[in-house]
C-alpha cells in the first residue's frame, strides 16, 4: 500500500494506508479519487471526516479502526461503491438514521458503545457480514429482517434479551454467535435448575506445573503454545491457550472457555484437559495437543469471498477421505449441540484433518454461545447445519471422485444431502444426528 506522504499523482493509486497521527483528514487523499478503492486510516485518531468525502466514487473497503469517532460519519452513505466499512474500537454510540453506505456488504463495528442501530439498516439488501460484538445492544431492529442476504452475524458480549424470532428466518444465515448476554444461560460451570443439558467438569492445573515451549499459532482471543503439564504419574506433551482478555470480534475469551468446558470431551473435537489456575495475570486452558500428521482444510476467508472459506490449489481428496471429514464434523456438531453449544463459525479453516484416513477435529469455539437446548435447540441447531450446507459443497470442491457406479453414487447422495441441508427454511433442514447417520451410511456402502 502507498502512505500518505508518497501518493501517486498519475491516477492509478488504489490502496492508501496511513499510519501516523491525524489532527485532521488528509485532504490531499480527495485528489485520489479517480482511482482510490482501498482506504486505511486505522489507529490515526480521526474522529471526523470532511462533508465532502462522497467525492470517492470508487473507494469499496474504509478502515477507521481504533480512532474516535463516536458518531457513524453519514458521509459514508454518498460514496455509491463502498461494501467493507471497519469502525472497532472506537467508543462508538451511534449510528444516524441512512448513514450506512447503499451497496454495504461488510460491516465491523465490533467493541463499541452503540446501544441501538438505526431502521435503515434494513435497506442493506447486499450485508453479508455484521460484527456487532462489544456493544451495548439490547435488540435488533425488526426492519433487519430485510437484510436476506445476511450469512455472518456477531452479537456476543451485548445486552441482547431475546433473539428475534426473524433472525431464524433469514435464508443465508448460517455463523451466529450470541454468547455473554441476558439471552443466555448461565455460565456452564453454574447451571440453573431448568437446563438438563450434560457438562463436564474441567481440573485445575497449576501454572507451576506447566512448561511452556515453542509458539503453535496466535488467533485473535489467545496464543496457543506448546507444552508439558507435569502431572501426578507422568509428563504429558500438550497445548496451552492463554486468552489474551480482549474483546475479539467473536465475543470474549471467557465464554470461549465456558464453551470449552461445556463441550467436554470427544473424538471429533479439540479435547480440553484443564483450565489454568494461579497464572499471574492470563486466564488459560490446557488442551490436546493435536498430532503433527493433522493439517487444516481451508483457508479463511478473503475481502473479497466474505463469508466463504478458501482453500489451497494443492488439497485433493478422495471420496472416502471428504466422506470421513464430513462425517466426523456432523458428529462433533451433533455432541456440541446435545450440550447446548453452538460452534458459531464451522468453518473449514477451523477443521483439521489426518490425510491418513480422513478423520477430523473441529477446533476453535470462540465465536461459541451456550443456549438452553428445552428452549431454541432445533432454530439454532438446524441455523448452523447451513453452515455444514456450506462445507459439503467446499469439501466436495476439492474432492476427485472416481467414475465408478459407488463413487457416482455417492456423489447423488452427497448432493442430495447438501439441498436439504441448505434449504432456505431453516425448520426443513435435518439435524446433525440425522445428518451423522446418512454419513455413515454412506461410508458404509
Amino acid at each position: 500500500m502507498h502512505q500518505l506522504e508518497n501518493p501517486r499523482k498519475d491516477g492509478e493509486t488504489t490502496k492508501l494506508k496511513v499510519s501516523k497521527p491525524l489532527n485532521h483528514f488528509p485532504i490531499e487523499i480527495l485528489d485520489l479519487a479517480d482511482s482510490l478503492k482501498h482506504l486505511d486510516l486505522s489507529g490515526t485518531g480521526l474522529s471526523v471526516l470532511p462533508e465532502n468525502f462522497g467525492r470517492l466514487k470508487k473507494l469499496k473497503i474504509a478502515f477507521f479502526s481504533h480512532c474516535h469517532f463516536t458518531v457513524f460519519p453519514k458521509q459514508l452513505a454518498s460514496c455509491p461503491e463502498l461494501e467493507m466499512v471497519a469502525f472497532r474500537g472506537n467508543q462508538m454510540t451511534t449510528i444516524p438514521e441512512d448513514s450506512l453506505p447503499p451497496r454495504l456488504r461488510w460491516l465491523i463495528l465490533t467493541n463499541n458503545r452503540i446501544a441501538t442501530l438505526p431502521r435503515s439498516i434494513g435497506r442493506c439488501e447486499r450485508l453479508q457480514k455484521c460484527m456487532l460484538a462489544g456493544n451495548q445492544l439490547s435488540s435488533l431492529p425488526d426492519e433487519m429482517a430485510a437484510c436476506r442476504k445476511l450469512g455472518l452475524l456477531r452479537l456476543s458480549a451485548n445486552r441482547i434479551q431475546e433473539l428475534p424470532n426473524w433472525l431464524f428466518d433469514l435464508p443465508e444465515l448460517a455463523f451466529l454467535s450470541f454468547a455473554g448476554n441476558p439471552c443466555c444461560p448461565l455460565a456452564a460451570t453454574s447451571k440453573d435448575d431448568h437446563d438438563t443439558t450434560p457438562s463436564s467438569f474441567l481440573p485445575e492445573i497449576s501454572w507451576a506445573d506447566l512448561d511452556v515451549h515453542g509458539i503453535l499459532g496466535e488467533g485473535a482471543s489467545g496464543i496457543i503454545s506448546k507444552g508439558l503439564w507435569s502431572g501426578i504419574d507422568q509428563d504429558h506433551e500438550v497445548a496451552i491457550k492463554l486468552f489474551k482478555g480482549d474483546v475479539t470480534s467473536d465475543g470474549t475469551p471467557a465464554d470461549e472457555m465456558e464453551a470449552c468446558i461445556r463441550a467436554g470431551s470427544h473424538a471429533n473435537l479439540i479435547d480440553p484437559l484443564g483450565k489454568i489456575c494461579d497464572h499471574p495475570d492470563r486466564e488459560g486452558l490446557v488442551m490436546q495437543l493435536v498430532p503433527t500428521r493433522f493439517k487444516t482444510l481451508g483457508l479463511p476467508p478473503s475481502l473479497q469471498t466474505c463469508t466463504r472459506d478458501r482453500f489451497s490449489q494443492e488439497i485433493r481428496l478422495a471420496t472416502r477421505q471428504g466422506l470421513r471429514i464430513l462425517q466426523g464434523v456432523a458428529a462433533a456438531a451433533s455432541h456440541l449441540h446435545d450440550r447446548g453449544v453452538a460452534h458459531g463459525d464451522l468453518y473449514a479453516h477451523n477443521i483439521l484433518y489426518s490425510e491418513e484416513d480422513g478423520h477430523a477435529l473441529l477446533g476453535d469455539l470462540g465465536a461459541a454461545s451456550i443456549y438452553h437446548t428445552n428452549l431454541d435447540h432445533e432454530n439454532v441447531e438446524r441455523l448452523e447445519v447451513l453452515a455444514f450446507a456450506h462445507l459439503i459443497e467446499d469439501v466436495w470442491s476439492v474432492t476427485n471422485p472416481g467414475l465408478d457406479e459407488h463413487e457416482l453414487r455417492i456423489a447423488m447422495q452427497l448432493a442430495a444431502l447438501h439441498r436439504k441441508c441448505s434449504g432456505p427454511v431453516g425448520s426443513r433442514r435435518p439435524g446433525f444426528g440425522e445428518i451423522y447417520r446418512q454419513l455413515s451410511t454412506m461410508l458404509q456402502r
